[in-house]
């Protein structure tokens, strides 16, 4: 039986139809195979602050204390609507785990809100409780904060006194600079890298000056955060300095340093720097210590 005109049609016209739609449709059609496109990562779902979060907190009872500080905890920044309601609670008083719980909870929320109360417990008489303060200062910033961490440069603890000179570095507290340098020169090593971060012109020059009066590891730990600085306040002609400065010191452990940041250097970076580099390299290879060819440790 012969197909009838639109059937024979049809059947001439379909396989042109299937090569024109599968020339023209768009990647994925279910005609059309195509190369798997990564699915975009989840984002991490962040855990809604309970209702009865703060009610918890006011209630008096330790273990419902404790529980709501943890809700907090895991809503991290979407528990900032409790951080009024835990600042109370330090400033009432409480038995020291709670204290330090809710100290941590303050600092997990981010929330520039709890710095003042976190600002009194950097003076606590206890050292771990100012330590746990200065570190969740680090992460509300904010005036207060800054001001804090500034003051506890100079804490009887050395603990307290690194980590409030990391701090200020995280904060980018560019304000802190001189009192960074006044904690450099008192032995708070962790200032140096904090300097790195924030120093312009002629600050980071002052602190290359220290190489030989400072422990080599400590100001090159600030050096090495200038010459991977980008922007205009720390420009070629500074790191071409910087470069030369550890170069003229000769040393196994300057050899060790340069080749350190040659390996690191970017393949955007400024080939001019790079060019000083290498050069430095090879000056202090024959140094006695230095790493041998092809190292760069």
């Amino acid at each position: 039986m012969r197909p009838s005109p639109p059937a024979a049609l049809l059947a001439m016209l379909t396989p042109l139809a299937l090569v024109l739609a599968a020339a023209y449709a768009p990647p994925g059609w279910a005609g059309t195979p195509s190369s798997p496109k990564a699915k975009p990562a989840a984002a991490t779902p962040s855990t809604p602050l309970p209702r009865d979060a703060i009610k918890r907190l006011k209630s008096g009872d330790p273990a419902q204390v404790k529980a709501a500080l943890d809700d907090v905890r895991m809503s991290a920044r979407d528990g900032a609507a409790a951080v009024p309601a835990v600042a109370e609670l330090l400033r009432q008083g409480l038995p020291m785990p709670l204290t330090l719980a809710a100290i941590d909870t303050l600092g997990d929320t981010e929330s520039e809100g709890a710095s003042e109360a976190l600002g009194w417990y950097a003076h606590h008489r206890d050292p771990g409780i100012r330590r746990a303060a200065v570190t969740a200062l680090a992460r509300t910033r904010g005036l207060a904060a800054a001001k804090a961490l500034r003051a506890a440069l100079s804490d009887p603890d050395p603990g307290v006194r690194g980590l409030s000179a990391t701090g200020l570095g995280s904060l980018k507290a560019r304000d802190a600079v001189p009192d960074l340098f006044t904690a450099l020169g008192h032995k708070v090593n962790e200032a140096a890298a904090s300097i790195g971060q924030l120093c312009v012109g002629g600050e980071c020059d002052q602190l290359a000056a220290k190489l030989g009066s400072v422990p080599f590891d400590v100001v090159t730990s600030g050096l090495d955060q200038v010459l991977f600085r980008g922007g205009k306040d720390v420009d070629d002609d500074l790191k071409v300095k910087i470069v030369g400065r550890v170069r003229e010191l000769g040393t196994g452990e300057a050899n060790h340093f340069l080749r350190d940041v040659q390996g690191k250097w970017p393949a955007t970076g400024s080939q001019r720097v790079k060019q000083a580099i290498d050069q430095a390299v090879l000056a202090t290879a024959s140094s006695p210590g230095s790493a041998p060819a092809g190292d760069s440790r």
